[in-house]
């Protein structure tokens, strides 16, 4: 039914209609006529006529009385339900919960583990913080299961994943703790639809503590956040080929760049049965004794290598006269990246190791990034400038503490002058990076391609460092310290599980925007007529388009709740 004019001469007449199909045509009946429009108005009849009738909608009546008043009404409780729609699903389609209660089977608890541990890491996705700032966040989050939960229930759950399994090595090597237990069980789940690890990538970085740390985890050591008068840890994350997070390492803050490569390669081999795999990384993890630690593995690898410090790519591989061969590179910007490559193989017995019999040839892919090449030589020209006229000016004093200045610094007649010589030399790195592998299936454009995709390893370091924004302050033991950020490592398996999703869709959005209109999706529980009523507001930037692309369906807009459940909190 429905309300329609109908004009006879000058008036206006007001009807009740319906429309009914009889065969194949539709006939429209009239039910009442309630009088002349003009008459119904000025006697406020219509408005009486709709207030009467709206006794008997209650949806009508619970989204007039929200959009009122019904949030300054004390019974009006507003939570926000985004975050818990969107990441729920994606916490049971990456196998995380089923994982996490499967370990919980034989353990006796008193609270919900799997709730305590998925509240965490659904704070550490949305804001990041302390454990005891999840609590006070939760209040306005609608996350089923954990009304009940407490502080201490969130430090036992982060206490239970870093549970050690066995002993720790005296020899610095980290003990297999409950966490690397979902690592491999999640890595079990994805194996059995695709292939096994036959490229990863690896990288580490600092996270550093304000207080004093755990009981071997906290130490001194280069600190990548440059506070080295904190003392932290070292954590590295393992990628596979596709960019999906596989495992994270912890160690003590002391630990070098240079000894984590063969550390993970053996724990790769243990944990995941991988027998032949290419690791990728950077400058860092590159020393002779390393690389031979991976080849007597059986492995492949691509990795950096460094252009100054090392005396055979300085002298040997940079010398090199072969052209370069010239490639575009597609990249998530519209205008491709150029790119020079050529290889160099060095036959020649390492200077180091002379007289050692049989050696194999060292293979070497020199890369250069020309607009790169234009923008170190203008950073250096301008760094010169400036520094000739600081000299000029001010004098040595202001600049030899300065270790851009300093580099290109030399003492003459009893004076600092610009070394131009220095200069000179720097051009011919401009630019430039050079890869060591023993890769002999990948062509040398290839090998420069995959060593390119490990941005994806440093943008999830990034990544876990901003979710590890507040750090682990609150924890004293090795164990909940490696439950607090291997709960990053959980939301970083979410994170990259959602922009999938999204992207098989074509859905792009800022990581902010998907944050921010998540957030204000919300459910307004109130009571009208004496029954409990759940009113949700309306879709805002890509929230709507987030839940369609990984299968949520939305709640009604108004919708009845038990008194005693209420709205899932």
């Amino acid at each position: 039914m429905f309300v329609r004019v109908k004009k006879v001469g000058n008036y206006q007449y007001l009807q009740i209609a319906e429309n009914r199909r009889e065969g194949k045509r539709v006939k429209q009946t009239i039910i009442a006529t309630l009088g002349r429009l003009d008459k119904l108005t000025a006697s406020g009849a219509i408005d009486q006529l709709l207030r009467s009738a709206a006794r008997f909608a209650e949806h009508i009546m619970v989204l007039a009385q929200h959009a009122s008043s019904a949030h300054d009404a004390p019974d009006a409780h507003v939570l926000s339900i985004g975050p818990a729609l969107v990441f729920e699903r994606l916490w049971r389609d990456t196998g995380c919960q089923a994982v996490v209660r499967k370990l919980l089977a034989t353990r006796h608890y008193r609270f919900d583990v799997e709730r305590a541990v998925f509240m965490t890491v659904l704070h550490r996705v949305m804001v990041s913080g302390s454990d005891r700032s999840a609590l006070r966040w939760r209040r306005d989050q609608a996350i089923e299961g954990t009304a009940q939960l407490e502080l201490q229930h969130l430090y036992r759950a982060m206490g239970w994943l870093g549970e050690a399994l066995d002993e720790c090595d005296p020899n610095g090597a980290s003990p297999r703790r409950v966490k690397d237990l979902v690592e491999e069980a999640l890595f079990a789940r994805r194996r059995d639809l695709f292939t096994g690890l036959d490229l990863v990538f690896f990288d580490t970085t600092s996270l550093f503590f304000t207080g004093d740390g755990g009981q071997t985890l906290a130490r001194y050591g280069k600190s990548k956040d440059r506070r080295n008068d904190c003392k932290q840890m070292v954590l590295g994350m393992v990628l596979d080929g596709d960019g999906i997070p596989v495992c994270s390492e912890m160690w003590p803050g002391n630990t070098t760049d240079v000894t984590t490569l063969d550390r993970v390669g053996e724990r790769l081999q243990r944990r995941f049965g991988v027998r032949r795999v290419c690791l990728v990384a950077d400058a860092g993890m590159c020393s002779k004794k390393m690389i031979a630690a991976v080849e007597a593995r059986g492995w492949q690898y691509i990795l950096g290598a460094r252009l100054r410090q090392t005396k055979e790519v300085r002298d040997t591989v940079l010398s090199d006269g072969a052209a370069f061969e010239t490639v575009e590179v597609t990249r998530q910007r519209r205008d491709p990246m150029e790119l020079q490559v050529k290889e160099v193989t060095v036959d020649d017995p390492p200077c180091e190791a002379p007289g050692q019999g049989a050696h194999q040839p060292r293979r070497y892919v020199v890369c250069r990034n020309p607009v790169q090449a234009r923008k170190d030589a203008a950073t250096r020209a301008q760094l010169l400038a400036t520094l000739q006229n600081k000299l000029r000016s001010e004098g040595p004093k202001s600049v030899v503490g300065n270790k851009g200045y300093k580099r290109y610094l030399k003492a003459e007649k009893e004076a600092f002058v610009v070394d131009l010589d220095k200069a000179r030399e720097e051009e011919r790195f401009d630019g430039l990076w050079v890869l060591r592998t023993n890769n002999t299936e990948l062509t040398a454009v290839d090998v420069a391609l995959r060593y390119k995709q490990l941005w994806m390893v440093e943008q999830v370091l990034r990544t876990a460092k901003s979710l590890l924004d507040t750090r682990p302050i609150f924890h004293k033991t090795d164990a909940t310290i490696c439950g607090h950020v291997f709960c990053s490592f959980l939301a970083l398996v979410l994170r990259d599980e959602l922009f999938r999703r999204m992207d098989n869709a074509g859905l792009r959005a800022e990581w902010a925007d998907i944050l921010r209109d998540l957030n204000a999706l919300t459910e307004t529980t109130m009571t009208c007529h004496g029954k409990t009523f759940a009113v949700r507001s309306n879709t805002v930037g890509v929230a709507g388009k987030i839940a369609q692309c990984i299968g949520v369906r939305l709640p009604d807009t108004v919708r009845q709740v038990d008194v005693g459940k209420g709205v899932s909190a």
